[in-house]
């Protein structure tokens, strides 16, 4: 088998099974791991695919500079924003994350909801700006320009004043075995810090995401209390992620915990 062919069939695997085991594909194929974990390599290499220990998983697409995130998915993120809209409760003191699905939650929140939101994101807080009944409070730090939020050692420091009730965070990989991840490292740091200080966790999910892994570790599992996914994609999470323990919410459930 040449190489194209290799790397064909192995990204055949990938989308069908959602993740390739270096060792299977070899004992499958006749071929030697080496041979395998080469293929793999050159095809991470080139955006492909993700490595990890033994194999490799589906690269996430959610990694693209923000403008580029604008059209992905988005009539799934609208309907995740209106879900995630309805959880947060007049009083509630709330950490919204940046990030396309994050505006969409702005935007569906109520105008007289009187409630706080923290966040990083200049894009939010202009979201929010006509919203009356809510105090914004915007945290300082670095700008990341690829993600249009603050960052750095200030924003940390910043954060460790607030204990919110709920955040509701973005990701760009949520992969059952990996955990919830992203694509730079400074963001996993400020996306960390928030869940540790905050009542509950909710991860912005949508489903071009479900099996993607990126670079940096933003949580495991146990300690994520819920998925806010479109409906369309509810049952998928739920074969997923509802092991995990965290609840699965969308716009036709209250939650099911597996």
């Amino acid at each position: 088998m040449l190489s194209h062919e290799r790397k064909t069939h192995l990204l055949s695997l990938l989308d069908e099974q959602g993740s390739v085991v270096a060792k299977d594909v070899s004992r499958e194929l006749g071929l030697s791991e080496d041979t395998i974990r080469r293929d793999l390599r050159e095809l991470a290499r080139d955006g492909r695919l993700k490595r990890v220990h033994g194999g490799a998983v589906p690269i996430a697409p959610a990694n693209a500079p923000f403008p580029g995130r604008i059209g992905i998915a988005t009539p799934e993120k609208v309907e995740i924003g209106k879900r995630a809209a309805a959880m947060i409760e007049p009083g509630h003191v709330v950490f919204l994350d940046g990030g396309t699905t994050a505006i969409q939650l702005a935007r569906h929140l109520p105008r007289h909801l009187d409630a706080t939101v923290i966040t990083h994101s200049p894009n939010i807080a202009m979201e929010l700006l006509n919203h009356q009944g809510l105090e914004v409070e915007i945290v300082g730090g670095r700008l990341l320009r690829h993600s249009i939020v603050t960052s750095g050692a200030a924003t940390i420091a910043w954060l460790g004043r607030y204990r919110p009730d709920i955040c509701f965070i973005g990701a760009t990989g949520l992969h059952p075995d990996q955990g919830v991840t992203t694509g730079e490292s400074e963001e996993a740091e400020v996306k960390r810090a928030v869940i540790e200080k905050s009542g509950s966790a909710v991860i912005l999910a949508s489903s071009e995401k479900f099996g993607a892994v990126s670079s940096f570790e933003v949580a495991r599992w146990t300690n994520i209390d819920g998925l806010v996914v479109a409906q369309a994609a509810s049952r998928k999470a739920a074969e997923l992620f509802g092991h995990l323990g965290c609840e699965i919410l969308s716009t036709n459930q209250t939650g099911s915990r597996r």
